[in-house]
């Protein structure tokens, strides 16, 4: 290979987990670059959730790099199996969308992926084309091409046969449909998170059983949202969106613990990663401005270089020096030490911020709560941000704010 065809292909592989089978992608580049064709890259995206988050920007990134080298990605809709539903990593069979949810999520998805993708090497498909006409015999014939053996080797799978939870019939096909979507689309090669690696490799299968050439496996990490352990996702309300104001996005992202910041780093913006790591570790970064550069770095991807700048002036204006110009702010004096062991949503129901425990657990999920400028992530948050300090200052929304000043 030539030494741009080596530099393409460590800049696919760079921040993936697996590439299999091992040479098989360094073949499909020099073939297509014999045929002087592009390759075929696709990836499916179920929108059975109506916004994107950071989370899904890892692997719409790598499709971005392969777009920068001349080949095409198939951006698939999955409107069809979404009415399944991916049972990869459910504890339980996922509810079915109806087809209304489907058509609205599918239209949001597609302004938000050109945030990223670039829109003229972007094939946007449904699988709803082939699979809504395909016929009895046909769906019959596809599912002769696997085993339930095989199926049930799926971890999750496994795991709720032996716990004894249903597992529905429609679920086996699930797989065997994504992998279908391969075949119709004649994809050289398919990227997904680690949590498609099952799926993706019986892609492979079907597309053999279907006498093609099977696909590249590509899979890239899975990114934990704010709290720091769960997957990133909207429903646990850890996650940052790519269509949340750039304020927003900004102050999330700082309200991120260190090690998590890392690991961020890691996965959103690997070339920068080991220089970042090895600068604040030798003293020479500050982790307070690393975990600045890489919150302007998000939003500029999404709003442009002007609204990061502003981001970051109002997030050091408005936390960082404790100055609010919109408000005056009242102050409440409290006997005692801070009481950093009190859970936060029982702290923001007695002093008044909120309606109820309930109603403070419902906006710290939203992340609409922020104790000295900084998002909260957990409703234990207050040991965690407060430590020995002697004052607090707490913002609920936009329009609820007190300072707490506690005799230490």
């Amino acid at each position: 290979m030539s030494t741009e065809q080596v530099s393409a292909l460590e800049r696919l592989c760079r921040g993936t987990v697996d590439v299999l089978p091992k040479g098989e992608l360094e073949r499909r580049l020099e073939t297509a670059r014999t045929e002087g064709r592009p390759l075929r890259v696709k990836l499916g995206a179920d929108p059975s959730a109506p916004d994107l988050h950071l989370g899904h920007t890892v692997v719409l990134s790598k499709l971005r790099d392969f777009q920068d080298l001349g080949h095409t990605v198939i951006f698939l809709v999955g409107d069809f199996t979404a009415r399944i539903g991916d049972p990869s990593g459910r504890s339980e069979t996922r509810r079915s969308l109806d087809a209304a949810t489907v058509a609205e999520n599918a239209r949001t998805y597609q302004d938000q992926v050109f945030k990223i993708l670039d829109r003229s090497r972007t094939e946007v498909r449904f699988n709803s084309e082939w699979m809504s006409a395909m016929p009895a015999d046909e769906m019959v014939r596809l599912c002769g091409q696997y085993t339930v053996a095989r199926i049930l080797e799926r971890d999750d799978f496994n795991k709720r046969m032996r716990e004894n939870r249903p597992i529905g019939i429609h679920e086996f096909l699930y797989p065997l449909v994504q992998g279908y979507d391969s075949v119709a689309l004649r994809a050289d090669v398919e990227v997904g998170g680690t949590d498609q690696r099952f799926n993706l490799l019986v892609g492979r299968e079907i597309q053999k059983a279907y006498g093609m050439a099977p696909q590249v496996v590509m899979t890239l990490p899975l990114l934990e949202g704010t709290d720091g352990v769960h997957k990133m996702s909207k429903s646990l309300g850890n996650y940052v969106g790519v269509t949340e104001p750039a304020d927003e996005i900004f102050g999330k992202i700082m309200s991120i613990s260190d090690e998590l910041m890392f690991r961020w780093y890691d996965v959103l913006d690997v070339g920068n990663a080991a220089a970042v790591r090895r600068d604040v570790v030798d003293g020479a970064l500050h982790p307070r401005e690393a975990k600045a550069r890489l919150a302007a770095r998000q939003v500029e991807r999404f709003h442009g270089s002007s609204a990061a700048v502003e981001a970051r002036h109002q997030f050091e204006e408005r936390f960082s020096r404790g100055s609010r110009s919109d408000d005056v702010i009242p102050e409440e004096r409290r006997e005692g030490p801070l009481p950093v062991e009190i859970p936060l949503p029982a702290f923001l129901a007695e002093v008044g911020l909120v309606k109820s425990r309930s109603d403070a657990r419902r906006l710290i999920g939203q992340g609409a709560v922020r104790i000295n400028g900084v998002v909260v992530v957990s409703d234990r948050y207050l040991t965690e941000i407060a430590g020995s300090g002697s004052a607090l200052l707490v913002e609920v929304g936009k329009r609820r704010a007190r300072r707490f000043r506690f005799d230490s």
